[in-house]
């Protein structure tokens, strides 16, 4: 079953025991993203909201809350986009399995657009800005935002839909100095698509003609986020994945995707900035206020049955996990294919994706040493740090894959203690410094500035990892050892103040504990935080503290510390001072008292109450 709309969509899901209704009007400031947020916690359907305040459009959220969801939606045609990605791999399979994929010319065609020259559902009726669901997910949010926005430019020097680029970039609709109905924020990220087409209309003094659409064949959203070579354009994955052509036309001199709920059309001036922001975003914090580009809007317009989709974002896991799943079980082949060499990636989920990036790659430079060391998977990772947007990890994680062959990245205390039990922390770590980091990540130097770090591991076991507490005499200041798993310890510290402070401070932990070294030989890996039982109560907990709240030049230190020829090492623990600094983004947190208002919600409605 391809789906025509997002409206086939929804009715096959509420058919199929998928989706929940809520009768009651809810606001869409802060309510319906604190339903969302308890729905999706405790793994449960998509929600549709019948009645939204001040707003004639009804909205669906979660649609994409579990793998099993969108493998469901996906069900006619996952499958064929899976054999073609294993054929760009392995084009060979069309000799060896024949009949097996006997459909794939016929599939691939459905990657062409194809133009409605009659039926174009979206441009039925106009709207404005205002008269959107105006939803705000967090308290502190600039104002509401579309969160399932789907941004289609073109190349200006290759006009067409076969060039263009869609991507999901974030758009502010009310709030700031926003003109009401007049203007709206665009906010995009380094090495994304839209910059390049941005770059060349800047260059010719023209505007750069952009189009909104939000809702459409589920197929399209997915389309948005995922990760494709840059000159290839999305709209052919999602009619592969949709199992059907997108469907496009151009109105006004703007491309349309004639099958969404809405599109948004407007310009992008070179030189013509606003503030955008703050934002609640995916590493669990708030994007602070920058400037971004403007966008003039044109027109709104919508279908005759318009439903408006949106999600939330916050401390994964969150709906934008389950995106991430399905482009790893749609591609998974796709970076080996791309980087010879390396056997996995993976872009740890909760440490808030770039921040944080695990690698096992092929150690085949000297095979004739006895004693091995990382020399080709650290040309791996120089390449894995320069593909798209990978290059945006801060902390690389890389494994030789001949020291364990049935290593995978996805288990990741399986992962970290193959590492630590092989890094040599003299010579293993490679700094990055003064170079670009991801744009919502506020540990850095700067908006897109900071640092990186590669832990590279090769060769036999070097340590055995402890598993209990030991009796460490701590400097003044430091306190409350807890184990976060075999061979990393969390240690509690007085709040940061300033980086002068922090040296003074890690010089005088770097002695004390240096001549306590034979009690950390089991302990490669020290953080530091400011509430250590928090860090250790949980693996996703420990991921999002040490990777997201530091900056591997300024905040990385060591016991032990060695420097030689401009190398940077340590004889015993590497230590990642992970404590709130005053340059970072405070975390997000719900509101209480919107909290206590929607268990009326989860009272009233049966179904809803299940999963509140």
């Amino acid at each position: 079953m391809a789906y025509s709309s997002l409206r086939a969509c929804v009715n096959d899901l509420e058919k199929h025991g998928h989706l929940v209704r809520i009768t009651e009007e809810v606001d869409p400031y802060l309510e319906m993203a604190a339903i969302h947020l308890r729905v999706h916690a405790a793994g449960g359907p998509a929600i549709f909201f019948e009645r939204v305040k001040g707003s004639a459009f009804p909205a669906v959220s979660n649609l994409f809350g579990t793998l099993e969801r969108s493998r469901f939606m996906f069900r006619h045609s996952i499958d064929d986009v899976k054999r073609m990605v294993a054929l760009k791999s392995d084009p060979m399979q069309v000799l060896r399995k024949p009949f097996q994929n006997l459909d794939v010319p016929f599939t691939a065609l459905k990657a062409l657009p194809r133009k409605a020259r009659f039926s174009k559902p979206v441009l039925a009726h106009e709207t404005t800005i205002s008269q959107l669901p105006q939803i705000q997910c967090w308290p502190k949010d600039g104002g509401a935002f579309v969160t399932l926005p789907i941004v289609y430019t073109e190349d200006i020097d290759k006009p067409g839909v076969m060039h263009s680029n869609i991507g999901m970039y974030r758009i502010q609709l009310s709030g700031n100095d926003y003109v009401r109905d007049k203007e709206i924020g665009l906010h995009y990220q380094l090495h994304r698509g839209i910059g390049v087409h941005q770059s060349k209309a800047n260059a010719k003094g023209q505007p750069l003609k952009v189009s909104i659409f939000v809702g459409g064949p589920p197929a399209l959203t997915f389309g948005a986020v995922m990760p494709l070579p840059e000159g290839l354009s999305e709209l052919t994955f999602s009619g592969v994945l949709g199992g059907r052509r997108t469907r496009y036309a151009y109105e006004d001199g703007y491309g349309i995707a004639t099958d969404s709920d809405f599109v948004i059309t407007g310009e992008v001036y070179p030189g013509e900035n606003k503030m955008e922001g703050p934002f609640g975003d995916h590493f669990g914090y708030y994007s602070l206020k920058h400037e971004f580009p403007l966008l003039r809007v044109h027109k709104v317009w919508h279908r005759k049955d318009a439903i408006w989709p949106f999600t939330v974002v916050g401390r994964p896991p969150q709906e934008d996990t389950s995106f991430g799943a399905l482009v790893h079980e749609l591609t998974g082949e796709a970076i080996p294919d791309a980087i010879p060499g390396i056997k996995e990636v993976h872009a740890v989920d909760a440490a808030g994706v770039h921040p944080l990036l695990f690698a096992i790659g092929s150690e085949r430079y000297t095979p004739y040493l006895n004693e091995r060391r990382p020399a080709e998977i650290l040309t791996l990772a120089n390449h894995v740090l320069g593909f798209g947007q990978l290059s945006l990890a801060k902390y690389l994680f890389i494994a030789a894959q001949e020291d364990a062959p049935e290593l995978h990245t996805h288990d990741i205390p399986a992962f970290l203690q193959h590492m630590l039990e092989r890094i040599d922390l003299k010579t293993d770590l490679h700094f990055h410094t003064n170079t670009s980091i991801d744009t919502l990540d506020y540990s850095g130097t700067g908006l897109n500035a900071g640092s990186k770090l590669v832990l590279a591991a090769a060769g036999n076991k070097r340590r055995t990892l402890a598993n209990e507490i030991p009796q460490l005499r701590l400097p003044d200041g430091f306190r409350e050892l807890q184990i976060i798993l075999p061979g990393i310890l969390s240690i509690q510290a007085n709040p940061f103040t300033t980086y002068e402070q922090a040296t003074r401070e890690f010089e005088q932990f770097d002695q004390t504990l240096t001549a306590q070294a034979e009690k950390l030989q089991g302990f490669p890996l020290i953080i530091i935080s400011d509430d250590a039982a928090f860090t250790a109560q949980t693996l996703n907990n420990f991921l999002w503290i040490a990777f997201t709240r530091s900056n591997p030049s300024h905040d990385v230190y060591g016991v032990g510390t060695t420097v030689s020829f401009k190398h940077w090492g340590c004889q015993t623990s590497l230590v990642i001072d992970a404590r709130k600094k005053p340059h970072h983004a405070p975390p997000l947190e719900t509101d209480p008292a919107v909290e206590k208002r929607i268990d009326r919600l989860f009272t009233k409605n049966a179904v809803l109450g299940k999963w509140g």
